[in-house]
């Protein structure tokens, strides 16, 4: 009888989040999103250079820092080998313009991991996406630097010779311009009376899968976003619910606009390609920590922040919305587990349980 309760207690042992089954470790989790980010690294290196090098390195010192400390303060033992700091600091760097001041990227990585993660108790306790935290943090504070796109390459200018002309003749490192979703909302704004920038929008589309597009640092390139998502889906490390379930919910936003007004709107497909929107549903908002437990909670979570993104995007006055939808429906997340847990086996119909 010993040894059967024993035998029960570690079947039914809940430990707090994340909920990892198998064989599986919290380290070798983030493991498999770092091999996941490194498609998107790798591009972000090849068009970005040392901007993305020190974005990367500033961030996760910023996390890394302010999880040394807090564990400090808190009198708990180092939980640096977890990795979550480092997966955090890649993806706040991801999602910052490639020109982004270092000192200030540091800061955004300590108070990714100091106030969205910490402050809650550590990994498994946060409420809200850390990076996201973050994110939400340097762009209420530095609201025009999180908004100036420098272009890959310093070459790769749409629609403008003449400015790459005059950048290399002035030895200039950078050029600056609008990003895909900056004149995608310049498209809105006008009301259908801007067909060129329409026009260019499409032409752009082949140039947002590969990355040569201006943007945030590791959002540029769907094809290494899905490249990083495919592999977690093969690892498991993630289900297919909350990625289908953003693009879903996206495009039954976008496709009716489009449809309705296919002169004022760009079509879903720039929506899909352009922006965070891949990287947000592959890499941001699958994190096990503040994402629903049951898979049908996962693919509400995931329409939600696809119906949210497109609201933000289309009647909103930002180009991008992924940070703002993730951050609302991580709120949401307790209601959708409550919600949507299984009952317990034998409770079904019965008026006493």
């Amino acid at each position: 009888m010993a040894a059967e309760e024993k035998r029960g207690t570690r079947l039914f042992m809940v430990e707090s989040s994340p909920h990892v089954g198998g064989d599986l470790t919290t380290p070798r989790v983030m493991l498999d999103v770092l091999i996941a980010l490194a498609p998107a690294t790798l591009v972000a290196l090849w068009f970005f250079k040392m901007y993305a090098v020190v974005l990367v390195v500033s961030c996760v010192a910023g996390a890394a820092f302010a999880e040394v400390l807090a564990n400090r303060l808190m009198h708990r033992s180092n939980s640096l080998g977890d990795l979550s700091a480092v997966v955090t600091g890649i993806i706040l760097a991801f999602c910052l313009p490639p020109n982004f001041p270092f000192y200030f990227a540091f800061m955004g990585g300590a108070v990714s991991t100091g106030i969205g993660k910490m402050v809650f108790g550590g990994l498994g306790a946060n409420i809200f996406n850390p990076a996201m935290v973050g994110r939400a943090f340097l762009t209420a504070c530095f609201g025009t630097m999180m908004t100036t796109w420098t272009v890959p390459g310093t070459t790769q200018v749409i629609g403008s010779p003449e400015a790459i002309e005059y950048g290399v003749a002035h030895g200039l490192e950078a050029i600056t311009q609008a990003t895909p979703m900056g004149l995608v909302k310049q498209v809105l704004k006008s009301g259908g009376d801007d067909p060129e920038k329409l026009k260019t929008l499409v032409a752009l589309m082949p140039r947002m899968c590969l990355g040569s597009v201006g943007g945030s640092l590791g959002e540029t390139s769907a094809i290494a976003i899905l490249l990083g998502g495919g592999w977690m889906l093969l690892r498991r490390t993630i289900t297919w619910h909350i990625p289908v379930g953003v693009v879903l919910g996206a495009l039954a936003f976008a496709l009716p606009a489009w449809l309705v007004s296919p002169a004022a709107v760009p079509n879903p497909g720039i929506h899909i390609l352009g922006g965070a929107m891949l990287f947000g549903a592959f890499i941001i908002a699958t994190d096990p920590v503040t994402c629903p437990l049951s898979a049908k909670g996962r693919l509400i979570f995931g329409v939600g922040v696809g119906i949210l993104t497109m609201l933000i995007r289309i009647l909103g006055g930002y180009p991008e919305g992924v940070m703002y939808a993730v951050l609302l429906m991580n709120a949401l997340t307790p209601f959708l587990d409550q919600w949507t847990k299984a009952k317990p086996l034998g409770l079904e119909g019965n008026s006493n349980a």
